[in-house]
C-alpha cells in the first residue's frame, strides 16, 4: 500500500486550489517546505505571502485579507499556529467570524524526534472551544487533500490539523469530502472504534485483530470533530452498545470528551479512551512512542477486549 504524509495532501490541496480560485492566498511563518506550499508559492506568486516567524502577525494579516474578499490559508506547526497565538485566533478571527483556514502541520506525538515542545496534544480541545470555529483532523492523504479543497467553500474559520509521518493511503482519490458527515470505513454488530486522524488505520488494524477473535467492530472515521456528526455516531452505538474512542490528543479537551458529552446527554454507554493520559510527549521515533503511550492499534485492540469484558458484567 502506497504511504504519504498528511502534510503532502495538503500542500497538493492548496496547489489544486490556487489554480482555480484566485482568490485564495497563502500565508507561511518560515516554514514553507515543511508545510509543503512550495508548489503553490512557485504557481502563485503573487498570492503567497511568507511573513517570517511571526504567527501572531500572520493570524492578524490573514483576519484582515478576508475583509476584502480573500479566502486565507494560513500555514505553520499546530503547536505555534494554536498555543503560540490563541488571542489573535480567539479576537481576530473567531470572534468576528473571520473567513480564515488555519492549516497546522506536525500535530501529535508522531512529530516524534522533536519532543514535547513542538508535540502538541491540546490543539483540538483549544480550536473546538472558540464559536464560529469548524475543527478538522483527516486521516490520511487524499482525505487530507480533499479536506483542504472543501473548507474553501465553507465559509467562517476552520482549523485544519495534519501530520509529518508517511502513513498508508487506504481512502480513494475520489471520495467527497462533506464537512460534518463522519465516514463509516466498516460495518460491525459488537463494538463502536471511533477515531480521527492517524489513529484511523491503527483502528482498522485493530479492527482485523478483533475479527480474529470473533469480534465483529464497526470504525467511524470521524474528520470533522466540531461540528460533530451525531446521527452516525448515536445510531452505531446504539446498536452496538460499546465504544472506544481513539485519538492522538490530550484525553482532556478532544475527540473522546465529545463524545462521551454526546452520550452522557442522548444515550450512556460505557467507553474507553485512547489518548494520552494528561502528560507531555517526549522525543522519539513516531511509532514507538505510539506504543509507549498506548495509541497504537494493540492498545486499541486491549481496550475493545477489555471493554466488551466489562459489558458482560
Amino acid at each position: 500500500m502506497e504511504k504519504k504524509d498528511t502534510r503532502s495532501g495538503f500542500g497538493d490541496g492548496l496547489l489544486e486550489l490556487g489554480k482555480q480560485m484566485g482568490n485564495v492566498v497563502a500565508l507561511c511563518a518560515d516554514l514553507t517546505k515543511s508545510m509543503k506550499m512550495e508548489a503553490f508559492r512557485n504557481h502563485c506568486p503573487d498570492r503567497f505571502f511568507q511573513v517570517g516567524i511571526a504567527e501572531a502577525n500572520m493570524i492578524g494579516i490573514a483576519a484582515g485579507m478576508t475583509i476584502g474578499g480573500k479566502i486565507p490559508y494560513t500555514g505553520s506547526f499546530a503547536n505555534f499556529t494554536t498555543g503560540r497565538v490563541y488571542d489573535q485566533i480567539r479576537q481576530s478571527i473567531a470572534y468576528s467570524n473571520k473567513n480564515v483556514k488555519i492549516c497546522a502541520s506536525h500535530a501529535g506525538l508522531t512529530l516524534g524526534e522533536d519532543g514535547a515542545t513542538h508535540q502538541i496534544l491540546e490543539d483540538i480541545g483549544l480550536m473546538k472551544m472558540l464559536p464560529n470555529m469548524t475543527v478538522i483532523c483527516p486521516c490520511d492523504y487524499n482525505q487530507t487533500r480533499a479536506a483542504t479543497i472543501a473548507i474553501a467553500n465553507h465559509y467562517g474559520p476552520v482549523y485544519l490539523r495534519f501530520g509529518r509521518p508517511k502513513l498508508p493511503v487506504f481512502t480513494s482519490k475520489n471520495d467527497t469530502f462533506e464537512i460534518g458527515k463522519s465516514v463509516v470505513m466498516k460495518r460491525g454488530r459488537d463494538i463502536t472504534i471511533i477515531a480521527t486522524g492517524h489513529l484511523v488505520w491503527e483502528s482498522i488494524i485493530a479492527s482485523d485483530f478483533l475479527l480474529k477473535k470473533g469480534i465483529d467492530a464497526e470504525i467511524i472515521n470521524v474528520h470533522t470533530i466540531k461540528p460533530l456528526d451525531k446521527d452516525t455516531i448515536l445510531d452505531s452505538i446504539a446498536s452496538t452498545r460499546a465504544v472506544v474512542v481513539a485519538e492522538e490528543h490530550q484525553i482532556n479537551g478532544g475527540l473522546g470528551d465529545s463524545i462521551a458529552q454526546l452520550l452522557s446527554i442522548y444515550m450512556p454507554t460505557k467507553m474507553k479512551s485512547i489518548s494520552i493520559n494528561d502528560m507531555f510527549g517526549e522525543s522519539g521515533d513516531p511509532y514507538l512512542l505510539m506504543q509507549k503511550y498506548k495509541i497504537d492499534y494493540q492498545s486499541i485492540v486491549n481496550s475493545a477486549l477489555n471493554l466488551l469484558s466489562d459489558c458482560k458484567k
